[in-house]
């Protein structure tokens, strides 16, 4: 349970940072690079073991983080473009109703069963994510467009399903540091690499605002995959419970600092999809 607290509030900072971003006028590639270097020193500063390149090698999951690295700038840039194109609410609509692929994993490939609360829960849950995130008269998207919401739905449900896959297949306990910090250290090599294909990415040299931004960054998103997958390990709850109850807690607390913090407004449909995502918990959770 502590885990998943811990990661919810994690990614629930990330949110927060992100808007300050927008405040402060960041450098917003150039953060997201610095926070995946930050990211990757943490995980290695917390790994309790010998490090060496050739057991890393040689280890069964080395192919996940390199993978899932760049899968991580891609989703960021597709999150990007659809935000610019179709709005940010079709873009976290997209991004939090991916829970649905690694709840599906789990109960196909690894046998998981719901119960029909739980189902009603994940049910509910999707439908909070929906009206907490829509603003005025809805969602709507230019079929044009249409490709960019379903990338990031697919991508963002696949990077949690490798989660998944590597926690039950591959890792070790002591080993979940460094596969996380691999993970941010891919992203962050992927991303060094773009900004060598495509220079255009950078508006001008980093600053010190850009750099701290990263590293405000940095910290939370790492714990945020280290304490997701601690939570998937625990076996309090099964992956479906845990990937419902993140996602639809990020979207509930970020909302509710979003009023406190930045006076954001919420219509009386939002509301609705807060207290949705109150009722879904607590099915899940409890069921």
């Amino acid at each position: 349970m502590l885990y998943l607290i811990l990661s919810v509030l994690s990614s629930t900072w990330i949110f927060i940072v992100f808007k300050l971003y927008g405040i402060y006028k960041v450098q917003t590639f150039v953060a997201i690079i610095i926070n995946y270097i930050t990211a990757c020193t943490v995980g290695l500063l917390l790994y309790d073991g010998t490090f060496s390149f050739t057991d890393l090698l040689n280890s069964s999951w080395i192919w996940g983080p390199a993978a899932m690295g760049i899968l991580f700038i891609t989703i960021f840039n597709l999150m990007a473009k659809t935000s610019q194109v179709a709005g940010v609410a079709v873009a976290s609509v997209a991004t939090k109703m991916s829970l649905v692929i690694p709840v599906l994993f789990g109960v196909f490939l690894f046998n998981e069963r719901l119960s029909y609360l739980e189902i009603a829960g994940v049910v509910l849950a999707l439908t909070a994510v929906y009206l907490v995130s829509v603003k005025g008269n809805g969602i709507h998207v230019d079929k044009k467009h249409l490709i960019l919401p379903i990338l990031v739905f697919l991508g963002s449900g696949a990077i949690d399903t490798s989660i998944k896959y590597f926690e039950e297949i591959h890792l070790s306990d002591p080993e979940i540091p460094v596969f996380s910090a691999m993970i941010f250290g891919c992203a962050a090599v992927t991303g060094l690499l773009y900004t060598r294909l495509k220079p255009t990415v950078l508006n001008a040299e980093p600053t010190l605002k850009d750099i701290i931004g990263g590293l405000a960054l940095g910290v939370p998103n790492y714990f945020s995959i280290y304490f997701l997958i601690r939570a998937l390990r625990s076996g309090i709850w099964s992956s479906a419970a845990i990937f419902t109850l993140n996602n639809v807690a990020i979207v509930m607390l970020s909302t509710i600092l979003g009023i406190l913090l930045f006076k954001e407004k919420l219509s009386l449909k939002n509301w609705g999809g807060v207290a949705l995502a109150i009722l879904s918990i607590i099915l899940v959770a409890l069921f």
